[in-house]
């Protein structure tokens, strides 16, 4: 079940709920009890990890997987394109 923020208008208070997609949002703030609760727009919390996507993720097992993100068929660099810069050099103390 996802949990929804809510903001009261008149008094400002913000509060989660967890509920059913099909619950319906609550109407009465639970600090001030007015009547003027809303849903608010929040950014969801998880994080796509990993080595990119494969073509054949929810194919059968028996099928090849091919990495998307390294391959270069969509766009993506080549291994080539990824050198990095050499560091510059340090500093010269002025000490001797």
């Amino acid at each position: 079940m996802p949990i929804y923020a809510f903001v009261c208008d008149t008094c400002g208070h913000e509060f989660d709920r967890l509920q059913k997609l099909s619950d319906p949002d609550p109407d009465t703030c639970p600090s001030c009890g007015a009547h003027t609760v809303k849903r608010m727009l929040t950014a969801p919390s998880f994080r796509l990890a990993g080595g990119g996507w494969y073509e054949t993720d929810f194919k059968k097992d028996g099928d090849k997987k091919r990495n998307l993100a390294g391959d270069g068929s969509s766009g993506a660099k080549s291994k080539g394109d990824s050198t990095p810069a050499p560091a510059p050099a340090p500093p010269k103390s002025s000490d001797s």
